[in-house]
């Protein structure tokens, strides 16, 4: 008789931008937090809750500490649990402790942690400001999230260190900073297909890509990638059998052993 742990079920539900609940079973985690807009941000899509909307939440996982990843204001103001173990490079559980949150885990490119049945590592990530990207695992599930970095080649070391992926949360518009000649600070379509072809997961979903910066923000500081078909047109061609999928906010998504 097969004495094989049965995977837990994963599923992810993409609340806006690259803030998405993924739960693995019971285990309830947020990534890159922001619920709010203000004058040079805006989400570009409704965004599906609000802080009061989350239920309980095992796991705070942020990528950098950018307003549009580490709205740390609205989940105080929203009445987040502070307790709520938080995962994050050395400039984000900076920010976050001054904030009141207490149960801090830094940990930068290949250092992990572990709450519970929950494995947090933070996995390499190039951006305007420092940031990591995720590999979070528990119950044998995987998953990959890729806040808003740059492809850069270090993560095509992620098979080899965590075997395989059941899903990938990439980003995937390319976005450029006018003002510094316009310097390219997150991967594009194309440049996301490339890492999904190389994670080989069982489901990738594109975030990160209807944000803008107001009607003169987007034509004197960003310039960005708003169509996230161009992400599934790129995988076609370059993994056709991987599975990929467009995700309305607030629309859970389950991701099985096979396709999702």
């Amino acid at each position: 008789m097969s004495t094989a742990t049965i995977p837990l079920d994963l599923t992810v539900t993409r609340i806006g931008h690259a803030c998405q609940i993924i739960e693995f079973g019971r285990t309830r985690v947020l990534t890159d937090p922001w619920f709010t807009s203000n004058s040079h941000y805006y989400p570009g899509e409704p965004v599906a809750m609000t802080v009061a909307d989350l239920g309980r939440i095992d796991a705070l996982v942020i990528s950098h500490e950018h307003y549009d990843h580490c709205d740390l204001d609205a989940l105080v103001e929203g009445g987040f649990d502070l307790g709520t173990p938080l995962f994050g490079p050395g400039t984000v559980t900076a920010i976050a402790a001054a904030k009141g949150f207490r149960t801090l885990h830094t940990i930068e490119a290949w250092e992990s942690a572990t709450v519970g049945a929950l494995t947090v590592t933070a996995t390499p990530g190039q951006h305007g400001v420092h940031e990591v990207t995720f590999v979070i695992q528990a119950g044998g599930r995987t998953v990959f999230f890729g806040g808003d970095s740059l492809r850069v080649p270090e993560l095509d070391e992620i098979p080899a260190r965590f075997g395989s992926i059941d899903l990938a949360l990439l980003p995937v518009n390319g976005l450029c900073i006018r003002p510094a000649n316009l310097a390219q600070v997150v991967m594009n379509a194309h440049e996301a297909a490339g890492l999904a072809a190389v994670l080989k997961p069982t489901l990738a979903i594109p975030q990160h890509y209807a944000f803008h910066s107001g009607w003169l923000g987007d034509r004197i500081i960003t310039k960005g990638d708003t169509d996230p078909r161009h992400f599934t047109e790129a995988l076609a061609l370059l993994a056709p059998e991987i599975t990929a999928r467009l995700v309305t906010p607030g629309v859970p998504v389950q991701i099985t052993s096979g396709v999702e």
